[in-house]
C-alpha cells in the first residue's frame, strides 16, 4: 500500500501561517502592554514642601487610578509605604512622607495602578534639610481653582514658587480652594528661609488638574489675599492688581446647602447660639478662618445635657452625631484626616421647643504644609517653633519602571518624567515560544516525510 503523505505545498502554507500568527500575537501583546502601562505611568513627578522631617511627592496619570509610595533609607530595602492623599482613583496624586530625620537621604519608588515605576532604573531620592527655627512672619496666600465652566476643580495640584526659592504645593479642596504658607519657602540651597517682599517677590503659581487641564498665574504677595480665581486652561497675569489687606488670613468662599428649617430669631453673642434652656458653644474654634494645626482636630464645647448634636464638616463631607454629657460638655473628632485647605463645620440641634438651631464656623487646615500654627481667634498667627526641612533631590530626565531600581530627583527643577514599567508576566512569552517550537517541529517532520518519500 502506498504511504500517505501531506502535500509539500500544504505544509509550507501551514508553516507560513503559523509564523505570521506568532509574529502578530507577539506584536499585539507588546502594543497592548505598552498602552496599558503608559496610561498608568506617573508624569510630571515633582518634589515639594521640603522640610527637615518631611517632603511631598506628586504626579499625574493619563488614567484615573490609585497609587502609593514605597520608600526607605536604602535603595534595595524600601520597607515603608505611604498612601496617596486622594482616597479615590484620580488623575492627580500627592504623597507626603513625614517623621523623617534631618539631613538624611531617602529613596522612593512610585506604585501606580499596581505597577511600579522608578526614575530611569534608579530610585528617586531626596535628602532632608538641616533644622531651622520657625520663620518670624506667617504669610499665607490662598485662592480657588475653577474649570472652564466655572465649577470648582477639586484635587487639583497647586504649586507655588517664589523667585530664588524652592517649591511649595497643596491639593485643592472639594470647593476648589487652596491655602499655602509662603513664609515657609526655603532658599534654593535649602539652608535658610527666603525673604519675602510684599511688593517685589514675584510668586509663580502653576495648577495641574490632570488630563492636560493646567493653568498658571503670576502675582505679588501684597495682592494675594486671596489670589483671584484661577481658571484651568488660562494664563493669568495678576501683577498689576492693587494691594489687598496685608496680614489678613486668606478667605475662600464655600457654598453651604440652605438650611432645611428656619433659624432662630434670637440675637446671639459671637461664638454662641441660644436655646431656651442653655447655650451651645464651639470652644475649639471661636472665630471664622482660624488656622488648625492638625489634620484630625478635636472639636469641643458645651451644650444642654443630653442634647443630640449633628455635626457636619465640609469640604471633606462627613456627618456624625454626638450627645452632650451629663455635665453639659461635648467633643468630637472626624473619623479621617482632613485635607489641607478651607473647611466648614456646622453644628445643628433642636431646642426644647423643637426649633432647629445651627452654629457654623470656617477654619483652615495647615498641618501638612509645614510647621504647625497655634489656632488663635485673631488674624494674627503664632507659629510653634517646629523646624522645617529641606530635602535635596536630583533627577534623571526620563523615569522608567523596574522591579528593583529607584529614582533620583531634584525638587527645585520639578522635572517631567516619562517612566517605563517593570517587566510583566513570562506566561505569554512561554506560550509563544512553545508555538514557535511546534511550528519548527512540524516543518522538520514535513521535510523528513518529503525527503523519505519513495
Amino acid at each position: 500500500m502506498k504511504k500517505k503523505s501531506i502535500p509539500t505545498l500544504i505544509g509550507i502554507i501551514l508553516l507560513v501561517l503559523g509564523l505570521i500568527a506568532g509574529v502578530f500575537l507577539v506584536k499585539n501583546q507588546a502594543i497592548f502592554r505598552l498602552g496599558a502601562t503608559a496610561s498608568l505611568a506617573p508624569k510630571d513627578v515633582r518634589f515639594s514642601n521640603l522640610t527637615d522631617n518631611s517632603f511631598t511627592i506628586s504626579w499625574t496619570t493619563d488614567k484615573e487610578t490609585s497609587g502609593f509610595i514605597k520608600w526607605g533609607k536604602e535603595k534595595e530595602n524600601l520597607d515603608k509605604t505611604e498612601l496617596d492623599e486622594i482616597k479615590n482613583q484620580s488623575l492627580t496624586h500627592s504623597v507626603t512622607l513625614r517623621s523623617l530625620t534631618p539631613q538624611t537621604q531617602y529613596f522612593a519608588r512610585i506604585n501606580s495602578g499596581g505597577e511600579e515605576f522608578d526614575n530611569n532604573g534608579l530610585p528617586w531620592e531626596a535628602t532632608t534639610a538641616p533644622t531651622l527655627q520657625a520663620p518670624s512672619t506667617n504669610l499665607l496666600i490662598s485662592g480657588q481653582v475653577l474649570n472652564s465652566t466655572g465649577e470648582s476643580a477639586k484635587n487639583a495640584l497647586v504649586y507655588v514658587t517664589t523667585s530664588g526659592g524652592e517649591t511649595l504645593s497643596t491639593l485643592t479642596s472639594e470647593g476648589g480652594s487652596w491655602v499655602i504658607p509662603i513664609s515657609l519657602t526655603r532658599t534654593s540651597d535649602l539652608t535658610s528661609y527666603l525673604p519675602i517682599n510684599n511688593q517685589s517677590s514675584l510668586i509663580e503659581i502653576s495648577v495641574n488638574a490632570g488630563g492636560g487641564n493646567v493653568a498658571s498665574a503670576q502675582i505679588y504677595p501684597q495682592s494675594a489675599h486671596p489670589v483671584p480665581p484661577i481658571i484651568l486652561g488660562q494664563v493669568h497675569d495678576f501683577k498689576s492688581l492693587p494691594p489687598s489687606t496685608v496680614g489678613e488670613i486668606p478667605q475662600a468662599e464655600l457654598s453651604a446647602p440652605p438650611e432645611s428649617s428656619p433659624s432662630s430669631g434670637f440675637k446671639v453673642e459671637e461664638g454662641k447660639t441660644a436655646t431656651s434652656s442653655g447655650t451651645v458653644t464651639l470652644e475649639s474654634i471661636k472665630n471664622d478662618n482660624e488656622v488648625i494645626t492638625s489634620t484630625k482636630p478635636e472639636f469641643f464645647g458645651v451644650a444642654p445635657k443630653g442634647t443630640d448634636l449633628t455635626i457636619t464638616v465640609e469640604s471633606d463631607p462627613v456627618t456624625d452625631t454626638v450627645k452632650a454629657s451629663a455635665n453639659g460638655e461635648w467633643n468630637w473628632s472626624p473619623p479621617e484626616d482632613l485635607a489641607p485647605g478651607v473647611h466648614k463645620i456646622t453644628i445643628s440641634w433642636r431646642d426644647i421647643n423643637g426649633i432647629l438651631r445651627t452654629l457654623t464656623r470656617t477654619f483652615i487646615v495647615e498641618a501638612s504644609e509645614g510647621p504647625a500654627f497655634e489656632s488663635t481667634p485673631s488674624a494674627s498667627l503664632t507659629p510653634t517653633p517646629t523646624a522645617t526641612v529641606t530635602p535635596r533631590v536630583t533627577s534623571s530626565p526620563t523615569p522608567t519602571a523596574s522591579s528593583s531600581g529607584q529614582p533620583t530627583a531634584r525638587p527645585s527643577s520639578s522635572p517631567t518624567l516619562a517612566p517605563t514599567p517593570v517587566s510583566g508576566s513570562l506566561t505569554p512569552t512561554l506560550l509563544l515560544s512553545i508555538m514557535g517550537i511546534g511550528v519548527i517541529l512540524f516543518a522538520f517532520l514535513l521535510w523528513q516525510e518529503v525527503t523519505t518519500k519513495p
